[in-house]
């Protein structure tokens, strides 16, 4: 993925009802905005725009159903994320294990 592809997929993924969408999605093996609007505290509208941008991502897909569209999560795409994020952690840790110890050895210099 570019750089330009995780920023949106990060701005995407950033958003509490798109999470929840996502988990409704994943537990209900997909749904449709209408389904979905019946366990969320929005619209059907909100749901379905939240679900265009979950779509314009990769994350979730959506096939006519009807008058409406099911859409079920990628999760090829998804697993690729979930990757990304284990990878930004496993940075962040060693940075953070990093100042730890140049913390630590500041205070050890101060007290000897």
């Amino acid at each position: 993925m570019t750089e330009a592809i995780d920023d949106e997929l990060w701005s995407a993924v950033g958003d509490p009802t798109r999470r929840r969408i996502l988990d409704l999605l994943l537990a209900g093996g997909g749904g449709t905005a209408t389904t979905l609007s019946d366990r969320l505290p929005v619209t059907r509208q909100a749901v379905a725009k939240h679900l265009g941008v979950l779509d314009r991502v990769g994350l979730v897909h959506g096939t006519p159903s009807g008058r409406e569209r099911r859409y079920d999560v990628d999760e090829a795409q998804l697993a690729r994320a979930v990757a990304q994020l284990t990878s930004v952690g496993a940075t962040w840790d060693a940075r953070l294990d990093r100042i730890k110890r140049i913390s630590e050895a500041i205070q050890r210099r101060r007290q000897g």
